[in-house]
């Protein structure tokens, strides 16, 4: 199911990450939205193309942007970043990607993450399971938090929420910690290189084709209460074996801290 879907999603991440690349390290415009987060002339062409291309071949189906909001009404409804992680490509890292997602009925259903700096394509329709540039990628088996690596976003963003002690816990107790953030680490938690991976806001564009991936892969992603993802919510990440410990710690963090 949805052989077509992925194979059009995978054209336009090919295309994304050449136009990605020809921008990337090079001189390019990078304006302040409202939020306060950054956007690049990248991010506007690299989504200007998606919308022209899925309005092509799906004219009846929504889309969903970071840059353009949502388009249409449809129980089919692209999710489209154009480029997670816009401050690390304006400031020249490599981890940067296009997040291409298909929902059907609020559920995604596909997803592609497309990292051409680095190379690295992954992708998962469900149950399809995922895969790493074609090849089948599967999560951990890691059993224990101090066996795990753990991931996160930007450590203040965290430690400015109820979540603070349980975050330093995890951290502190895991084998390894880094704040490598945005889509890749989610991809890394599905290839099994890292166990837990943690962030306290994503928006639907940023999380929709993750989630697909790393739960084809074999792993688990809930909010920090355990919910399913929702606009504007936390993310959390594992090898599904870790979920629920972290799961505890994070409630047990969440009532010491309410007053």
């Amino acid at each position: 199911m949805y052989e077509e879907e992925l194979a059009f999603a995978l054209e336009l991440a090919e295309e994304a990450g050449r136009i990605g690349l020809s921008y990337f390290r090079g001189s390019f415009d990078v304006h302040e939205k409202v939020d306060r987060s950054p956007v690049t002339e990248a991010d506007l062409a690299i989504e200007a193309m998606l919308r022209r291309e899925i309005r092509a071949r799906y004219p009846e189906d929504a889309v969903l942007g970071e840059e353009g909001g949502l388009e249409g009404a449809s129980s089919r409804r692209w999710i489209v970043d154009p480029i997670d992680g816009t401050r690390n490509f304006a400031d020249g890292v490599q981890i940067w990607s296009t997040l291409i997602a298909l929902a059907v009925d609020e559920v995604p259903v596909l997803g592609v993450v497309e990292l051409p700096a680095l190379g690295e394509r992954y992708a998962a329709v469900r149950g399809g399971g995922a895969t790493l540039n074609g090849e089948p990628i599967h999560v951990s088996r890691a059993d224990r938090l101090e066996r795990a690596f753990v991931l996160y976003g930007e450590a203040r963003d965290l430690l400015d929420t109820p979540y603070a002690e349980a975050f330093l816990e995890l951290i502190r107790g895991a084998r390894r910690e880094r704040g490598f953030g945005d889509a890749w680490a989610h991809m890394l938690v599905a290839r099994g290189s890292a166990d837990i991976m943690l962030e306290p806001e994503l928006a639907s564009w940023d999380w929709a084709a993750l989630w697909v991936v790393v739960e084809e892969a074999g792993g688990r992603v809930t909010t920090f209460e355990g919910e399913p993802l929702a606009h504007g919510a936390s993310v959390l990440s594992t090898n599904g074996v870790l979920h629920d410990e972290v799961l505890a710690r994070l409630a047990h963090a969440r009532r010491r801290h309410a007053p």
